[in-house]
């Protein structure tokens, strides 16, 4: 079986990001990576139209994201409804985290596969 993947890396928007009251009022980098696989030639599906990702990604940012790990598994359940994707990875980065310490960011990883994509055909 041939399989591709295709990452939109380094997304990078302005997005109400977090639950403390600051956080709530103003816009923060928000970074995000999104990662699919596919297999390509099945019916009706040449190629992955990158657009559909990327607006995937965008309406998560501008609609504020409360918490990372609730973005990361959004985005990554509506992209394994584009066609041919089975296994969506979406990697959301916050780099202004207040911690007591230096850190380039804190970040969140969402890894989902179709329930169906175990199915692989024999001997691939």
């Amino acid at each position: 079986m041939i399989v591709e993947e295709v990452t939109l890396r380094a997304m990078r928007f302005h997005a109400i990001v977090g639950i403390l009251p600051h956080e709530r009022e103003h816009p923060q980098p928000l970074e995000m990576d999104v990662t699919v696989w596919r297999v390509p030639g099945e019916p009706g599906v040449d190629v992955l139209d990158y657009r559909r990702l990327h607006a995937l990604a965008r309406s998560s940012a501008e609609g504020g994201v409360a918490y990372l790990e609730t973005a990361a598994h959004a985005i990554a359940a509506a992209a394994l409804a584009e066609p041919g994707v089975f296994r969506a990875r979406v990697a959301l980065r916050k780099p202004h985290v207040a911690l007591p310490g230096p850190l380039e960011s804190a970040e969140v990883v969402a890894d989902h596969t179709a329930p169906e994509a175990g199915r692989a055909p024999a001997g691939t």
